[in-house]
Parts: structure tokens; sequence; C-alpha cells
């Protein structure tokens, strides 16, 4: 007997419930169902080709390779945004954020509102522990802090990055200094802030209530700038001629390291078997740390694939067979998921689906018939294979449409819009009835972003290094 199960015993022995509790099937079967521990993993601006079971070859990822092996690799996984802060609130509440406003990336604005529901609170309602590890980005306000929207632990930061070596000589602001259940973490007590995460992550999973699952978002800021590497792996990517991919590769090392520190300490408290882990990345790779989305076209901020199609892992032990899923998913999937395995209720108002039949019985319908996705000046929907991207120009109109098959095409290089005006009409009304159900955005992102998402959706700017100079 694991250490988690013989805990269970004794608290089922001492009038504790360790499961959930459902109604006796007429077959006869268990009427318990044992809630899983949860761990979320998030990288942030990964590059879709970076780690090795997506193709990388200079950058060794042992440990997310292992995690891929062992698991489900979802092939066509997306977030609901290509930036930070929306992408993370579409993954929290399991709704497309622009529901509440929220549809561009925070730089002042209020973040996420008061009273909003989010799947970390339902599992605490369901019994659960919670806690999360790493950056928030989403609201520094006492009605968005993470413990008041479902987390009774926070060791982090309420911005979207901050420089990863301790700050002796200048403190950092509020939202960027560290944090540990409100408590002021002094810069001197860490060296790395990768590494200062991961060793919160095991510390939460060592000093975990054992009367309660453990629901642990990590959500790192690597290999999201300022570009800081700890010496001794910029040392073992020495081979790397460019300076910069050099840097990335060991920020990515960090975490990747995390990822294995992780997974032992749950195997060393005898939650391995007991554990759902997911990992993915909040957006594709950016344009200023060197990251690569491989054959996909876009980097983050686009509506392109390399924008919004990241890695995205679910493993299971004993649930689901190894191996990978094709058919599309989203992160706001993730919370009505968690809560399934939990045995508590999806989220009333989610967008997401449970995937837990779906990855159980790899079966041909996929979860959704169709996707969105909209930030300011730029928007698209996907139905099938097919993806329709409009701009809005300076003026108010609409640029010519975009369409593209992604089964023929899946590098989107051929706008097929003038020859199957019938399916564009088709997907703008889509897209039309899909944003009369949203809230105008709530802020605005700035002048020079809206220009450069329009410059990002021109045809004719193809390839990497062209992408990589409009931010």
């Amino acid at each position: 007997m694991s250490a988690s199960q013989l805990a269970c015993a004794l608290i089922v022995i001492s009038g504790l419930a360790c499961t959930t509790t459902e109604s006796t099937p007429d077959d006869g079967s268990p009427a318990h169902v044992a809630q899983p521990n949860l761990l979320l993993i998030l990288a942030d601006d990964l590059g879709y080709a970076d780690l090795g079971f997506t193709g990388c070859t200079d950058i060794p990822t042992p440990h997310l390779d292992r995690l891929a092996a062992e698991g489900i690799f979802c092939t066509d996984g997306h977030v609901s945004a290509s930036v930070c802060a929306p992408s993370r609130a579409g993954l929290l509440t399991g709704r497309y954020q622009q529901r509440s406003g929220f549809e561009c990336n925070l730089a002042g604005g209020e973040g996420l509102l008061a009273g909003t529901a989010t799947f970390p609170q339902q599992l605490i309602e369901a019994g659960y522990q919670t806690a999360l590890v790493g950056k928030w980005h989403l609201g520094a306000a006492e009605h968005n802090h993470p413990t008041a929207l479902g987390f009774e632990h926070f060791t982090g930061l309420l911005a979207g990055s901050r420089p990863y070596f301790p700050q002796i000589q200048t403190a950092p602001g509020r939202q960027r200094r560290i944090e540990r259940d409100r408590v002021l973490v002094p810069e001197e007590r860490f060296s790395y802030l990768t590494d200062l995460f991961t060793d919160e992550g095991v510390r939460r999973i060592e000093e975990r209530d054992p009367a309660r699952p453990l629901f642990l978002f990590m959500s790192y800021t690597a290999p999201h700038g300022p570009m800081h590497a700890r010496p001794d792996l910029l040392e073992r990517f020495a081979s790397i001629q460019n300076p910069r991919r050099r840097k990335y590769a060991a920020m990515v090392a960090a975490l990747d390291a995390g990822v294995g520190r992780l997974r032992a300490a749950l195997d060393e408290a005898g939650m391995g078997d007991d554990t759902m882990i997911v990992f993915l990345s909040d957006n594709g790779g950016a344009t200023n740390n060197a990251s690569d989305n491989g054959t996909w076209r876009g980097m983050k901020g686009s509506k392109w694939e390399g924008g919004q199609r990241v890695p995205f892992v679910l493993h299971w032990p004993g649930h689901w067979e190894s191996g990978t899923y094709a058919s599309p998913i989203s992160s706001l999937d993730l919370a009505n998921t968690f809560l399934a395995a939990a045995g508590a209720d999806p989220l009333s108002s989610s967008d997401g689906v449970d995937l837990v039949p779906h990855l159980e019985k790899r079966v041909s319908q996929p979860p959704h018939a169709k996707l969105f996705w909209r930030r300011s000046v730029a928007r698209a929907v996907r139905e099938g294979d097919w993806k329709l991207i409009r701009v809005e120009e300076p003026d108010g109109t609409m640029r010519a449409p975009i369409l593209v098959d992604l089964a023929t095409d899946p590098a989107e290089l051929v706008n097929r819009a003038s020859t199957d005006p019938e399916r564009v009409a088709h997907l703008d009304a889509l897209l039309e009835e899909w944003e009369g159900s949203l809230l105008p955005p709530r802020w605005q992102t700035g002048e020079v972003w809206r220009n450069n998402q329009r410059k990002k959706h021109e045809m004719g700017l193809i390839g990497r290094e062209a992408e990589r100079k409009v931010p």
C-alpha cells in the first residue's frame, strides 16, 4: 500500500472521507471513486518545437519527454489566447475570457472580476487543498488575488514577469516581489527563480495535508523574458552559437529539471500513481526569446497556429493509455476535466468540455466542433480543419478575410478566401454569433500592439526571422 493509500485508509477509519460518494450503480460496481491528486504545469512562451518529443535536437528535455511518452500528447492542443494573461484567465475559468471583458493582456487593467468562478474554488468545495506556485498575472487587487479566487496557498509574483536572479540592490515593486502566503520572501533567500518555484512545489507536496487530495498549479515564468540563465546551464549549452538561443536553452533545461523533481517528489510521497498531470504552455513561442514553433506559422500574439497551438500533454496512470490524440482540444477543457476526475460538478458556465471520456475511449467525435479567438483587432474561428482570420483596420473596416485549410496546408501559406466565398460567409456568421455573446474589452492594448497584430496577419509576412521583427 502506498503512503497516500494508507493515509486514506486511516482517514476513513476515523470517519473522514478521502473519496467522493456516488449512488450505487445497478451493475454492482463500487460506489466510491477515489479523488486523484492534480498537478498542472504551465510553461510561459515556450516554443512548440523546443522539446524532445516535438522534434527539438539542441535542447534535451528528458523529463518532459518521459511525461509525454507515458501520457497522451495532444497534437492539436490550443489555448484560448496567444498572450499570457487572457490565456490564463480562460484556463482557470473554463470560459472564453472575452465573456467577462478580459480580452487584452494585463498591463494596469483590473484583471479578473470579484467573485469570478474558477475551478480551483470548486475543487476546494470538493475537499481539495489548492496551491499556486509561480506567476499569477490576473490582477493585483484584493478581490483578484490568488487567495480570493480559489487558492489556499500562493507563492509567487502577481505580475507577468520579473528578473530570475535576486534583486538585492533595488527591491522589486509590489507586483514583482515574491510573496509566500502574503508574506514577503526576501530576495537573498533564493538564487534562481525557476528553482525557487520548483523548491516551493516540492515543499507543497511534502507538507500537504494527507487528509485531503492536492491540486498544485505550477505556473512557471520560464522561458518568458528577461533572458536570464544559470551559469552552469549556459556552460552546458556552450555549443549553441546564438547567445540568445543558448540562454533560452538553459532556461528550458531548468524548467525540465523542475518537472523531474516534481515527479520524483510525487513518487517519494507515494502519490505518483494517484496523480493526474497536465503540461502545456500559455501560448506559442515569443518573438524575443529565441524560441521555435517549428512548422507552425506565427508566434506569440498571432492567430496563426504558432500563436495558440501549444505542446499539450495529459497523464493519468491507470486511466489513460499512452499515445497521441489528434482531435482539437483547448485549455478551456482543463477546468471540467479536473473537476470530473475529482468527482465534482462541472462549472455551470464553462465553454470547455470534460476530456476524460474522450481520452479514455479515443472516440472519433472531436471534443469541439468550433473554436474561437479574439484580441482587439484580430479574431479567428476554426471549424474542423478550416480557419478564418479577420483583421480590423485602423478606420474600423475589416481587411479582406484569410481562409486556410489546415488539412492540406498546415503551414497556412495559401489564402483560399477568394475561391471559397460560401465557406467564408459561413465562418463569418459563426464568428459574428460568437462575438455577440461577448462583453466589450474592459481595457485595451496599446496602439503599437494593435498595429503589430495587423502586421502579423499580413499574408506576405513569411518566415521566422520576419516574424521576430514584429513583437
